[in-house]
């Protein structure tokens, strides 16, 4: 794959005309739909299940190879969608251009499906094909502002998050002060998915305001990447670090794994008054993973103190371990908006299993379910008429948040009455065995459990707030 990438590069270097070289926004987010009816609604959850594993997978062993200020706040509408994430539309470029990202708080670099020759394989967001399709792609020579980021600008080495320099030609060169060199493409994995291509410098336009010399990635092949991504992570080349936000939030609205039209709102906040607290919510502080050789990429994520696990009001004996990040880096627990499905750590999913199958007394499991989906425990809930009742789950964090999550978002109905528990371990999705161990996060709060919550991150006073909230 890394000789088609170059050849894609060469042929993006010939596109551009030349090389050369805030605020508090409300945005729309979208959520992915993969409610078709031709669709095997079992194929679904596990596709899902599958991709949501593979997420953590990546989060708990990242690989990556390869300003200005204004007292403002911008909001703009949050989409959901069928290959299960949420996005959001900004615009960049002179003319302005208009593309969709992914909102993805566990990654910190922004990029966009980049020129006519974009490629993206494995994106029709259906598990069960392969076939290519048409994604909208942003066009650098129509846009008088796009530069591709020189070697030698600080910000090359945020792509490929080193202090290096990225210049290896101009060492060579007679006249290294006069290099012209590009910044080297990046290559970036997402789990199930990758993308490649090269470092632009580019105006970024919010509402009546622009964000020159904005730092975005210009892909040119992807895989399994169904639109660009806008990182809200915690590194520097992250939207929320660049336009120097003091806090930004979401309310996810209510899945139905469909491209409905309807959406919530995200809203960026970089306005002065900065310690204010918004009504109703219950915050908790972001816990600071320590700096460990090798395992720098976990500070992007977000972490937060989780002290206790309960289901139907009884603890779950989670070894403490677990809980918070030790001095290896390992262990404790993220908010992740580009995950769907909560991942847990075996040594915390079996003892949550076996509580819930210990307290549903009223169902049968649906053993058969589990096998085609990959999630458990599976519960035959159908012909029972009455509203389905099953243990509640509820998330204790420090400083006093909690989250008691509503049914629906813990459990998902699929097929003709059988409801599952919406959280994934290793060896589970496909009857695979491999382990991840104890490397990195050991909780992946995924996007499916928070919908319906009104979810704040307080960057100034490193907090996250919580409420629930009707997300319409």
């Amino acid at each position: 794959m890394s000789s088609r990438v170059l050849c894609f590069v060469s042929l993006l270097l010939c596109i551009f005309p030349a090389i050369a070289f805030a605020l508090h926004l409300p945005l729309t987010l979208t959520h992915f739909d993969a409610n078709d009816p031709s669709r095997d609604p079992y194929q679904i959850l596990s596709y899902l299940a599958s991709s949501s594993l593979a997420r953590a997978h990546h989060l708990k062993n990242p690989q990556i190879t390869a300003t200005a200020t204004s007292d403002a706040t911008t909001t703009t509408p949050l989409f959901s969608h069928s290959y299960g994430g949420y996005s959001i539309s900004l615009s960049f470029g002179t003319p302005p251009q208009i593309l969709p990202f992914v909102m993805d708080t566990g990654s910190d670099f922004v990029w966009f499906p980049c020129t006519h020759r974009y490629v993206c394989k494995n994106c029709s967001f259906s598990p069960s094909s392969d076939q290519n399709v048409t994604i909208p792609s942003f066009i650098p020579k129509l846009s008088s502002s796009s530069r591709l980021v020189g070697c030698r600008n600080p910000k090359c080495s945020w792509v490929h998050h080193t202090n290096k320099t990225q210049c290896d030609e101009c060492r060579n060169s007679f006249t290294p002060q006069n290099c012209t060199q590009a910044c080297p493409p990046y290559f970036l994995l997402y789990g199930p998915g990758t993308t490649a291509g090269v470092a632009l410098s580019e105006t970024l336009n919010l509402g009546d305001r622009t964000v020159s010399n904005f730092l975005v990635g210009c892909s040119i092949f992807s895989s399994r990447q169904p639109a660009g991504i806008a990182g809200f992570g915690r590194g520097l080349p992250s939207l929320p670090t660049q336009l120097k936000l003091h806090k930004f939030s979401y309310c996810l609205i209510s899945r139905r794994f469909d491209d409905s039209p309807s959406s919530s709102t995200l809203i960026l906040d970089s306005t002065s008054d900065m310690d204010r607290k918004t009504n109703g919510l219950i915050y908790t502080p972001f816990i600071k993973n320590p700096i460990v050789r090798g395992k720098e990429a976990f500070q992007v994520y977000y972490y937060v103190g989780l002290r206790k696990i309960t289901v139907g009001g009884r603890r779950v004996k989670v070894p403490r371990k677990f809980l918070s990040p030790g001095n290896n880096g390992n262990g404790g627990t993220i908010v992740d908006s580009g995950s769907t499905f909560t991942f847990m750590a075996r040594e915390i999913f079996e003892p949550l299993a076996v509580e819930f199958v210990k307290q549903v007394k009223n169902y049968s499991r649906a053993r058969d379910v589990e096998v085609l989906t990959g999630l458990r425990p599976c519960f035959d809930v159908k012909d029972m008429g009455k509203p389905v009742e099953l243990p509640e789950l509820r998330l204790h964090f420090k400083g006093g948040a909690e989250i008691a999550l509503p049914l629906e978002n813990y459990f998902a109905v699929v097929g003709e009455g059988v409801a599952c528990l919406t959280v994934v371990t290793d060896g589970d999705v496909g009857g695979g065995k491999a382990v991840v161990g104890h490397s990195g996060p050991a909780i992946v709060l995924g996007s499916f459990q928070m919908q319906n919550y009104y979810v704040e991150y307080d960057l100034r006073n490193q907090r996250l707030g919580l409420k629930p909230q009707l997300c319409i």
